[in-house]
C-alpha cells in the first residue's frame, strides 16, 4: 500500500532526494565509494557544498554580503548562537509557539529580552498583530511558521531593526526579502533533508560587534571563513539538501513551490471548513500552509482516535495532532504531492459518511 506521509518532521521528502542520495550512499560521484565514507575535504564533496550554498543563494535570491551556512545542532542550537553573536544588550522577539518560547529562554542568557507580543493567552492559535518592535533593540527575532499550533507569518515583517527568523518549516515556501534580516535559519529535516543539518543564512556585515568573547564553534564568522568546513559537515544531509534544492529548481523555483503549496492548503481548509464533524484550530487569517490543525467538533470527540486508526487503513500516516493541541495535524510541506492531500480529504469525507 502506498503510503501518505504527514509526519510533522523528519517528514516527507521527493522521490527525486531520495532516490538521488539512496544512490550516493552506494556510489557517490563515480568514486566506488559511499557518501557516508567519502572525505568531506575531497573535491567531490567539496563541489557539492559549493553547489549547495549557490542553489540557496539562487533560489531565494540572497543579495551579496551574506554567507550560507551548513551547521549541525539543529535550529534548537540557533536559538543560542543568535543571541551569541548578535545580541548586545536588548532583543525583540514574538512569541508564538513553543519553539519560539525555547528561543526566548535562551536569548535571557545573554542579555535582555523584551517580548513584543504572544498569543499564549489563546494556546499560540493566533498571530499577534498590533505589537510595536523598539528602535533600541539589536534585532526583532519571530518564528515564521508554528508546527504545533499551525500558524504562520507568510511575510517579511517591516519594522526598523534587523530581523531574525527561525524558518525552520517554511522555508522554500514562498519568495523572501533576504535583505531585511540579520539572520534567517532553518532546522532541515521539513522542507529540505533529512535531520542532521542546519542552514543559516547571516548577513557578514552583522557579525563582530558584540562585546563578549564567542567560543570558535558557536561563533558565526569561524564558520563564514571556514565555508561551513571548520570542522567535519554532515555529509549526508548536506547531498540530500542539495538534491532537494536541485528538484525545487526544475519544477520551476520558489514560486511554483509556493503557489503548488497554497493550492494544497486551500483544498484541505475548504474540507475542513465545510465538515460537519471537522473544525480548524488556527485563526483564518494566521492559518499556516506547512501544518494544518484540526479537531473533531466536540459532539464527534469519541472519535478522533477512530478517525486515526481508518485513516491508517488508507496508507495514511502521521496525522495525529501534538499532545498540547490534540487532534490532528496534517504537514503538507513542498515534497507533498496534492494527491496524498487528496486521498486524506477522501478519508474524512468517507469517515464523516459512515457516522
Amino acid at each position: 500500500m502506498k503510503k501518505h506521509n504527514f509526519y510533522a518532521g523528519p517528514s516527507i521528502l521527493s522521490e527525486y532526494t531520495i532516490k538521488n542520495t539512496a544512490d550516493a550512499v552506494l556510489n557517490f560521484a563515480g568514486t566506488g565509494l559511499s557518501l557516508m565514507e567519502i572525505s568531506h575535504r575531497s573535491k567531490e564533496f567539496t563541489a557539492v557544498i559549493e553547489e549547495a550554498q549557490a542553489l540557496v543563494k539562487e533560489l531565494l535570491e540572497v543579495p551579496d554580503g551574506y554567507s550560507v551556512l551548513f551547521l549541525g545542532g539543529g535550529a534548537s542550537l540557533q536559538f543560542c548562537m543568535v543571541p551569541y553573536n548578535l545580541l548586545n544588550k536588548k532583543a525583540a522577539y514574538l512569541e508564538t509557539g513553543t519553539w519560539a518560547v525555547n528561543a526566548i529562554k535562551e536569548a535571557r542568557l545573554f542579555g535582555e529580552v523584551d517580548v513584543v507580543a504572544s498569543s499564549k493567552d489563546a494556546n499560540f492559535s493566533y498571530i499577534p498583530k498590533g505589537y510595536t518592535v523598539p528602535d533600541d533593540v539589536d534585532y526583532f527575532h519571530f518564528t515564521s511558521n508554528n508546527t504545533i499550533y499551525g500558524t504562520e507569518m507568510r511575510f517579511d515583517p517591516d519594522v526598523k531593526v534587523p530581523l531574525v527568523a527561525d524558518m525552520s518549516s517554511d522555508i522554500f515556501s514562498r519568495p523572501i526579502d533576504v535583505s531585511k534580516y540579520d539572520v534567517i535559519y532553518a532546522g532541515a529535516q521539513k522542507n529540505l533533508a533529512p535531520a542532521g543539518v542546519t542552514i543559516v543564512i547571516v548577513k557578514e556585515s552583522a557579525l563582530g560587534h558584540v562585546e563578549r568573547v564567542i567560543p570558535t564553534m558557536l561563533d558565526y564568522r569561524t564558520h563564514v571563513k571556514k565555508g561551513s568546513m571548520f570542522n567535519t559537515p554532515p555529509c549526508l544531509p548536506i547531498y540530500a539538501a542539495l538534491q532537494t534544492l536541485k528538484y525545487y529548481k526544475e519544477l520551476g523555483g520558489i514560486k511554483e513551490m509556493e503557489r503548488r503549496d497554497l493550492e494544497k492548503a486551500a483544498i484541505l481548509y475548504d474540507a475542513i471548513d465545510s465538515s460537519k464533524m471537522f473544525v480548524g484550530t488556527a485563526a483564518h487569517e494566521d492559518r499556516s500552509i506547512m501544518n494544518v490543525c484540526f479537531v473533531m467538533k466536540e459532539e464527534y470527540k469519541e472519535l478522533e482516535s477512530a478517525f486515526i486508526e481508518f485513516a491508517g487503513t488508507k496508507g495514511i500516516v502521521g496525522i495525529k495532532g501534538h499532545r498540547s493541541v490534540g487532534g490532528f495535524r496534517a504537514s503538507i510541506y513542498n515534497a507533498m504531492p496534492k494527491s496524498s492531500v487528496e486521498v486524506l480529504i477522501e478519508a474524512m469525507k468517507e469517515f464523516e459518511k459512515n457516522h
